[in-house]
């Protein structure tokens, strides 16, 4: 009842509120009506249903009072079970080192005899090889003898023939020397004869050159003066030709040539738009104010109203298909009758809860430790904070849970998990910023074994679902977990935003065929959402609704409750 109250407070503060949406229509088309009040009935079912509220209210206080005492029972039976364990433990621990020291000194003598088996097989080697050495340096020392003296004898008959042959080569050179000075002296003489003859003869062929150059040297001076001459004459008499033509010329007259007129340039003008400043009147715009009266506006169910109603659902998030089954149905029987704004409440109530309830179910536990819980969802749906509040109502339920940091590549969705689990008092597993999610998951399930966890949640990166190369990453942590666990991730919860709207279907139809999503969290329902998406999403999908937030606090999260939900979409009073 508590957190109901905190719905109704809170749910849907969009400006297209269905309760109110409803006045508008009753009150555009219907007729006011004498109502007779029966004070008596009302007050006794004012009784009753205070007195169900009491008893609900109470009924509550001992549920969460038999969970606390579970709690503590679950809670002191894990105690003892820890203390058990680790005595076991302890007592294997001292066995173990009770039979380490026992083989570390078995194996202590036996690397001993080993030692000294090594120690007298290496001396006997050693000795060995030391009578090889000097048997060996004998022999050599009596070789290097006898081939000292053969070098020796060699030496002095290679000296010999050496001095001998040098002699034959010292007389040779002589005999060739002389002849060769010989040679020479008869060749320098022939030489310097040739040399002055071939002077003499050059001499004469000079003299005999010089004589025919100056002398036709001479006759091309004479003919260029003459050529000269002629060039001066032709060139004097073209200048005086030039200097008449010149003249003829300046004695003509000269024509004027008119300027041309600079054409103006025309400037540019510029409107500005008019603005509109009439305002067409919105939707909500024709809702009446209601005051204190002592009687009833109501109206015939007919084509205009139910078409109203279907906008009005529309505008709410429900969907075209969704908002004509649910008006079909509530007209079944009814069309042409007289409604109040209270009864259609009922009536929308009443389909509303009837299409919610079999998706309100809790998120399923198993036996099999770790259950792992994959949360995935786009930018900024509340992922982290689901996390949160999921942990520590599962840890006050007496579940030990492990929470794992998947998204690695935005530190401060790290640092707020870990502040999240601090609140919950449950661990947080981290990776540098940067690793690989599905390595950190396949790490945190190895740990959660180790630890004897009951849950594993694991946060994921937020992603959108039309980008392909995030979704197939999720689809890779999925396969990676799966070699731990074949049968992993046992739960795969798609947290939602409320106030996305419509776009929420497209997120659960992409995660659904990607990560097989098993269960639904709808948050946000405390800001502007108009809340029909959750209505569109059972009717369309089915999938479980397993719990609403309408809130940042941790106890701002509770199982999903359709009458609830239905009659604050509606504003019925309850």
């Amino acid at each position: 009842m508590a957190f109901f109250k905190k719905l109704k407070e809170r749910l849907f503060k969009s400006s297209s509120k269905i309760k109110e949406g409803l006045d508008a229509i009753v009150e555009e088309g219907g007729v006011e009506e004498e109502l007779v009040v029966d004070t008596a009935a009302q007050e006794a079912e004012a009784e009753r249903v205070e007195a169900e509220r009491v008893a609900a209210e109470q009924a509550e206080a001992a549920r969460i009072e038999a969970e606390r005492v579970e709690a503590e029972r679950l809670e002191a039976v894990r105690v003892e079970a820890e203390r058990i364990e680790a005595e076991r433990l302890e007592a294997e621990q001292v066995e173990r080192a009770r039979l380490g020291a026992e083989r570390a000194a078995a194996q202590a003598a036996e690397e001993a005899a080993r030692d000294a088996a090594e120690a007298e097989a290496e001396a006997a080697r050693i000795k060995q090889e030391e009578l090889a050495a000097a048997t060996a340096l004998a022999e050599q020392q009596a070789a290097e003898a006898a081939a000292a003296a053969a070098a020796a004898e060699e030496a002095d008959r290679a000296a010999q023939e050496a001095a001998a042959a040098e002699a034959a080569r010292l007389a040779q050179e002589a005999a060739d020397r002389a002849a060769s000075e010989a040679a020479a002296e008869a060749a320098r003489q022939e030489a310097d004869a040739a040399r002055q003859a071939e002077a003499d003869a050059r001499a004469a062929q000079e003299a005999a050159g010089r004589a025919a150059s100056e002398a036709a040297a001479e006759v091309a001076r004479q003919e260029a003066e003459a050529a000269r001459q002629a060039d001066a004459a032709a060139a004097a008499a073209a200048a005086q030709a030039e200097a008449q033509a010149a003249a003829e010329v300046a004695q003509e007259p000269v024509a004027a040539v008119p300027l041309s007129e600079r054409a103006p340039i025309a400037a540019a003008l510029t409107e500005e738009p008019s603005e509109e400043t009439a305002k067409k009147p919105g939707f909500f715009g024709r809702m009446l104010g209601r005051g204190e009266k002592k009687t009833v506006v109501r109206r015939a169910l007919d084509d205009d109203m139910l078409e109203s109603l279907e906008e009005l659902l529309i505008t709410a998030d429900m969907g075209v298909h969704t908002a004509l089954r649910v008006t079909a149905n509530m007209a079944e029987g009814r069309f042409g009758k007289k409604l109040s704004v209270d009864e259609i409440k009922e009536l929308l109530a009443s389909e509303v809860t009837r299409i919610m309830e079999p998706v309100a179910k809790p998120m399923p536990l198993y036996a099999k430790k770790p259950q792992v819980v994959l949360v995935v969802g786009v930018n900024g749906s509340g992922k982290t904070t689901t996390i949160g509040k999921l942990a520590s109502q599962f840890r006050a339920a007496g579940k030990s849970v492990v929470i794992a940091a998947g998204d690695t590549f935005r530190a401060a969705a790290v640092e707020q998990l870990q502040v999240w689990g601090d609140r919950a008092g449950v661990p947080v597993l981290t990776a540098p910023e940067g690793s690989d999610p599905a390595s950190l998951a396949f790490d945190a399930m190895t740990q959660a074994e180790a630890d004897g966890a009951d849950l594993l949640m694991i946060d994921t990166a937020g992603r959108l679902q039309n980008r392909a190369d995030l979704m197939e990453e999720l689809a890779k942590i999925v396969r990676v977990i799966r070699k731990k666990d074949p049968e992993a991730p046992h739960n795969t919860l798609l947290v939602l935003d409320a106030t996305t709207g419509q776009n929420a279907l497209s997120q659960v139809k992409t995660f659904q065929e990607l990560a097989d999503v098993s269960g639904l969290v709808m948050t946000k329902l405390d800001g502007t959402a108009k809340g029909g998406v959750l209505v569109a999403l059972a009717d369309k999908f089915g999938l479980p609704i397993h719990a609403i937030g309408v809130g940042e606090q941790i106890d701002d999260l509770a199982p999903f409750d359709p009458e609830d939900f239905a009659a604050a979409l509606t504003g019925l009073n309850r």
